[in-house]
């Protein structure tokens, strides 16, 4: 928390050293101006307006004279003895540091609690899938499965729209006023608690961010909680959609950035992610899309951050880095997939694929914070191997042009040294995709994945 009180120190030595000038240039000023109006009058005389700038001049070419030219012709210093030298060095660089550290703080963060009447067993989710009368018993069976080894609760929620098809003689209800309906209560519940929580009058955000992939209503969602919290005309909105479960961190990302722009004056951000389910039930047979009516929940997280060095001593935590990798084949293009399926039903697509290409993602992006979180130790045996690696690799070469391809054969196949991420990193939290993820054994042949 050091760095919280450095533009502090900065702002006193500066104010010091002005405070002293000021003080010496009011003592001359008062000796030499002469006032002619009476006590509790103003006067705005060209004489006295002169006077004042004929003093203010004296005053500077005065002190000019007395702490730079006349110790530096006598050799004294002056001003620029060597302690004043001293700290004015300390100030620069406190103010340099100031400058470039532009730091994130998070005041606060709420999730969604959502009501017991939202909330369903397995064998709940079941029979709504029943009550649709879309599905084949072959579908139920395999969503049957799917609950059972999803890691999910018995006490899980869906959004009412779909919930109330329960009762007798009501159906599913996933019109687009079920759907905003589901979107305020999730969003307003923990924008309120969020910004509760972190002290903040809703006119203070100046940057919001709202990620939901699947439901991106007009008037949008930052239009919606703009509305409904009265937050300023001249507030920066973003809504992004279409970018899946990764959009949570691409949110906060966004808003880091964007609050990097209000350097000098600092900001505050408010990130909030949801999903809705009320429009997206599938209602076809593909197991391809059945995937997504089980898996996914209602739910959201709002969070609230600071780049003002002010927040920094009531804040939980400080964004430290942020580092984003985007695949670019096409097995991660098509894992997670929007479309119809034969009978024109619209849902996503999940591909078996999807771990795989999250690992590869993950690894990627490993690499990339590597150097920024683990210790020099680490970071001195991930650059000997790669150089032993790139020798032996150069040396097989040379041997295989002179026609020794059996000795090239013989040499050493030295793998990737894998750093300790634990030395560097206290916790990981690793998005729960489903099982093979959520499962224990499964889950650290997966991290190892990720860190090879």
């Amino acid at each position: 928390m050091f760095g919280v009180y450095l533009p502090t120190l900065f702002l006193v030595g500066i104010g010091v050293l002005f405070a002293q000038l000021v003080h010496q240039v009011v003592t001359d000023l008062s000796s030499k101006v002469e006032h002619k109006a009476s006590p509790g009058e103003i006067d705005f005389s060209i004489e006295t307006i002169t006077a004042v700038i004929l003093g203010v001049r004296e005053i500077f070419s005065t002190l000019l004279s007395a702490f730079i030219v006349a110790p530096l012709q006598s050799g004294e210093g002056g001003i620029l003895s060597p302690q004043v030298k001293t700290t004015a060095l300390v100030l620069v660089v406190i103010g340099w540091i100031v400058m470039n550290d532009n730091p994130t703080y998070m005041l606060s963060f709420s999730t969604f609690k959502a009501p017991d009447s939202w909330k369903v067993s397995h064998a709940e989710i079941i029979q709504m899938m029943r009550n649709q009368k879309c599905f084949t018993d072959d579908s139920i069976k395999f969503m049957e499965r799917l609950l059972e080894r999803s890691g999910t609760g018995q006490s899980t929620a869906w959004p009412p729209g779909i919930v109330q098809c329960l009762e007798p003689g009501k159906e599913t209800d996933r019109s687009v006023e079920a759907s905003r309906k589901e979107a305020e209560t999730v969003i307003f519940d923990i924008v309120e608690s969020a910004l509760k929580k972190a002290k903040v009058h809703p006119k203070e955000v100046d940057v919001l961010v709202i990620n939901c992939s699947l439901f991106s209503p007009t008037p949008s969602l930052c239009a919606m909680v703009i509305s409904k919290f009265g937050m300023r005309q001249d507030i920066q909105s973003f809504n992004l959609s279409g970018m899946g479960c990764g959009a949570s961190l691409i949110s906060v990302g966004l808003a880091k950035d964007m609050l990097q722009r209000r350097k000098l004056k600092g900001g505050k951000a408010l990130v909030v992610s949801t999903e809705i389910i009320t429009p997206n039930l599938y209602h076809g047979n593909e197991r391809g899309f059945l995937l997504q009516n089980t898996l996914f929940r209602c739910g959201g997280a709002a969070i609230v951050l600071s780049n003002s060095w002010m927040d920094g001593r009531r804040a939980w935590y400080k964004l430290l880095h942020t580092v984003r990798v985007q695949s670019n084949s096409e097995e991660a293009y098509n894992c997670v997939y929007e479309a119809e399926d034969d009978d024109h039903h619209r849902g996503v697509r999940l591909s078996k694929e999807i771990v795989k290409v999250a690992g590869k993602c993950m690894e990627k992006n490993m690499t990339t914070i590597g150097p920024y979180v683990l210790p020099l130790s680490e970071q001195i045996k991930v650059v000997i191997m790669l150089a032993v690696r790139f020798m032996i690799k150069m040396t097989g070469k040379v041997l295989k042009s002179c026609g020794l391809e059996k000795v090239a054969a013989k040499l050493p196949n030295k793998k990737h040294y894998v750093p300790d991420f634990k030395r560097g990193i206290d916790h990981f939290c690793i998005h729960a995709g489903g099982r093979a993820v959520i499962d224990g054994e499964n889950a650290h042949s997966v991290l190892n994945c990720f860190l090879y």
